[in-house]
């Protein structure tokens, strides 16, 4: 039998694989030596609501609206207790297919948001877009909204961040760059929220929702809280996502299951497809890279990672 208690609880892949997909193939790895429960996280993106609704469950709806390069698509959205939950991602997300950040325009979030007619309360979470227009996509649509809203940001960072930090991993150009910074601070609408933590999420998106009176949180914590991650009793936690980087502590769900694990004295293991910047305290992994073969590199590491317990249990390192 075995006798290592391991937890699989990684984020999506960003338009690769989805966090439960991700759970399924390391824990597959992982079997190989070990007892493992799985726990796929989530932060705000790709995602998000299906681990919801996982965990607290909801009525599925959909809405026809358009992506961020305005293909039609069908969006889910979840309705629960009189409140309307929205996944940024699921209107206008990342496509690995399609890069170019002048382009893409968050218009689709906003015929998302006019779809959910007037519930009690709108929560949206943002993370795992495609769009940097610092929400003007989104308020051709919505002038203002339906509920009072909370927007569960996946990132702290302030709106700047949206080009300088992010655009790249979106098509951008250095110059782009530049030019979308300059956009995105032109904005005069935005400036007054521009600052705040969070502002910078999803391309921008978060500075637009508190420029229309949204309340904006980090979503990590609270999301961990809801669906019970509790790292006590694991010899080890294997967390990770498509790039590892400077922000995935400021905010990222594996950075938070990193800290938490810290915290209780687990060992912890986060994996990249990428790895830009280690997690601090925390073994860091880093997958080839190839997106065709993430499910098997997941595979892979969770046979690998036995060494890893190995070496922690003998006393001579």
């Amino acid at each position: 039998m075995p006798s290592a208690r391991v937890l699989a609880c990684p984020a999506s892949l960003k338009g690769v694989l989805s966090a439960r997909a991700a759970a399924s193939a390391l824990a597959e790895g992982l079997r190989t030596w070990a007892e493992v429960d799985e726990l796929p996280v989530a932060d705000g993106g790709e995602g998000t609501l299906g681990v919801l609704h996982a965990a607290v469950g909801g009525e599925w709806r959909e809405a026809a609206v358009h992506d961020a390069f305005a293909r039609p698509r069908t969006a889910r959205w979840l309705w629960h207790d009189g409140n309307a939950y929205v996944e940024a991602a699921e209107a206008i997300p990342f496509d690995p297919s399609r890069l170019d950040a002048m382009k893409a325009s968050s218009r689709g979030l906003g015929e998302l948001i006019a779809s959910v007619g007037a519930p009690v309360g709108l929560v949206v979470f943002l993370g795992g877009t495609a769009n940097v227009d610092g929400g003007a996509g989104l308020r051709e649509v919505v002038h203002e909204l339906p509920a009072p809203t909370v927007v569960m940001c996946d990132v702290d960072v302030p709106l700047v961040d949206a080009a300088r930090v992010f655009a790249r991993q979106k098509g951008a150009t250095d110059e782009q760059v530049r030019e979308l910074e300059q956009r995105l601070l032109g904005l005069a609408e935005l400036r007054p929220v521009a600052d705040l933590p969070g502002a910078g999420a999803a391309g921008g998106l978060g500075a637009a929702f508190a420029a229309l009176g949204a309340t904006l949180r980090p979503t990590a914590a609270p999301f961990l809280d809801l669906i019970g991650f509790d790292p006590s009793g694991y010899d080890l936690v294997v967390t990770g996502e498509g790039t590892v980087d400077a922000t995935t502590p400021r905010g990222k769900a594996p950075g938070e299951v990193a800290r938490r694990c810290r915290a209780a004295g687990v060992r912890c293991v986060v994996f990249g497809g990428r790895v830009v910047d280690p997690v601090a305290g925390v073994e860091t992994v880093a997958l080839s890279g190839d997106p065709e073969h993430a499910p098997e590199d997941l595979v892979h590491l969770g046979m690998d990672l036995r060494r890893y317990v190995s070496s922690w249990r003998d006393p001579t390192g």
